[in-house]
């Protein structure tokens, strides 16, 4: 399925990259990295997607940096995307954040440890924007059409599905490349690979 997007379609066949800082620190990092990425993937003709969480609310220690916050976090995002003409992808963490971070975001994020979360899922389906859910890496890709099927239920069907990893054994991830089969064809949906989380060691510390 194609993804319409305001300078570009996902899904066409052309390569599309979601990437950037982690989570918001400063807004000099965020143009440095948005200008840097912007003109490498014009380069390479690269479809790009600036990608920066106003709040990471899954670290592994409660004193772990987080984000600026979403007022503040939101309010770079806007400038990144108005100064650089770029999309925007965020994460949402609670229903009410949904349509907030949709004012500035092309592509709401649901997080790995989040995806089963019905009334999230709801949330963001019904801001009309794209939904990319990322895999739990306690799931099998099979198990992401039902979820999948929350945001279409919820009268969105312009979703992405990201692999990110699954589970094996503890702290270790390994990334079955049969899942790119199975959301693409089988389930039908475009899919994100995430190179950076699937060679991570979550929760380890490292």
């Amino acid at each position: 399925m194609v993804l319409k997007l305001k300078n570009f379609e996902i899904g066409e066949g052309k390569l599309t990259i979601l990437a950037g800082p982690c989570a918001v620190e400063t807004l000099d990092i965020m143009r440095e990295t948005a200008e840097g990425l912007k003109r490498t993937c014009e380069k390479l003709d690269i479809n790009y997607v600036f990608k920066c969480s106003y709040d990471k609310a899954n670290r592994s220690s409660i004193n772990s940096y987080r984000g600026l916050g979403m007022e503040k976090g939101l309010e770079y995002l806007a400038k990144i995307k108005n100064e650089f003409d770029l999309p925007i992808v965020t994460d949402i963490h609670t229903p009410d954040q949904a349509s907030i971070a949709a004012e500035v975001a092309d592509i709401i994020q649901i997080p790995a440890f989040l995806c089963r979360q019905t009334d999230l899922l709801v949330a963001a389906a019904k801001t009309g924007k794209i939904v990319n859910i990322k895999k739990g890496q306690f799931l099998s890709p099979y198990q992401m059409g039902s979820i999948a099927k929350k945001v279409v239920d919820s009268g969105n069907d312009k979703i992405l599905i990201t692999d990110r990893g699954t589970s094996f054994g503890y702290n270790n991830l390994i990334v079955d490349m049969r899942g790119v089969e199975i959301i693409q064809k089988e389930l039908g949906y475009n899919m994100v690979f995430d190179a950076t989380h699937s060679v991570q060691i979550p929760g380890g510390q490292s």
